[in-house]
């Protein structure tokens, strides 16, 4: 069952796209010729770095056809964009790219080993890649919803993420150079940590709300709003979100 909603992951929209940009900037464009883009999600993003630097070839993959469902008609209209529907675990590309380019999308999958290494071999020579991930499961958005998950009986929603040093480490032993791995810590002022609740309800929710009908997961999202207003007080609240960047060559 496809839960991710475009609209309610668009609610932070100008949020979500700053991170986007920043790891766009520790590329070099001048040698991109051809790209990939891991957990496109609707594409509005992929589309606007195809034609910020007039790439001849784009491609945007997402496990969520509901996300691709605008993605699409944007593909239709763009010269050299295309999108397709796959699990990054088990996509196969007929082609190499001189980019492999992933936003807010790996921290969802499994085995970050594996998939490194995996998506290394998708690169040409001298091809780059350039990887950002929330880095924010300490954070008391995510340890609530874990207590209040094991109040429904189900269990928390695994992050695959490593260290900073073992993504760095891992990149390294695979012969990867120009590797920069940095943290960074983006400031979301919001009138209230209920507006983080609408924010998780895209995305982290959406796993506990896969797996209760829907009477039992508004049960979920008004104990969560409760232990979360409880946890930071009520009034205006500051959201920091923790962010991991990664950019590597291989040359």
């Amino acid at each position: 069952m496809d839960l991710w909603n475009p609209e309610q992951y668009k609610k932070f929209q100008a949020e979500r796209a700053r991170p986007f940009w920043d790891l766009a900037k520790k590329i070099d464009f001048a040698k991109v010729f051809s790209m990939l883009d891991v957990g496109c999600g609707t594409g509005e993003l992929t589309k606007a770095l195809h034609l910020a630097h007039d790439l001849p070839r784009t491609v945007g993959i997402d496990s969520s056809a509901n996300m691709l469902e605008e993605a699409d008609a944007a593909a239709q209209t763009t010269r050299g964009l295309a999108f397709h529907h796959a699990d990054v675990e088990s996509f196969k590309p007929a082609e190499k790219f001189d980019l492999v380019f992933s936003n807010a999308a790996l921290q969802w999958v499994p085995e970050h080993e594996a998939l490194f290494q995996l998506m290394r071999t998708w690169l040409k020579p001298g091809g780059q890649l350039a990887v950002q991930m929330p880095f924010n499961h300490e954070h008391p958005s995510h340890r609530i919803a874990e207590k209040v998950a094991a109040q429904f009986g189900l269990k928390p929603r695994e992050m695959p993420l490593l260290s900073a040093e073992n993504y760095a480490r891992l990149l390294w032993n695979a012969g990867m150079t120009g590797i920069d791995v940095s943290i960074n810590v983006y400031l979301h002022p919001m009138p209230s940590a209920l507006d983080v609740v609408e924010w998780t309800k895209g995305t982290l929710l959406t796993y506990y709300q896969k797996r209760l009908n829907e009477i039992r997961f508004k049960e979920f999202v008004m104990e969560y709003s409760r232990a979360l207003l409880k946890d930071t007080g009520e009034g205006s609240y500051l959201f920091t979100f923790k962010r991991l960047f990664i950019y590597a060559r291989r040359d």
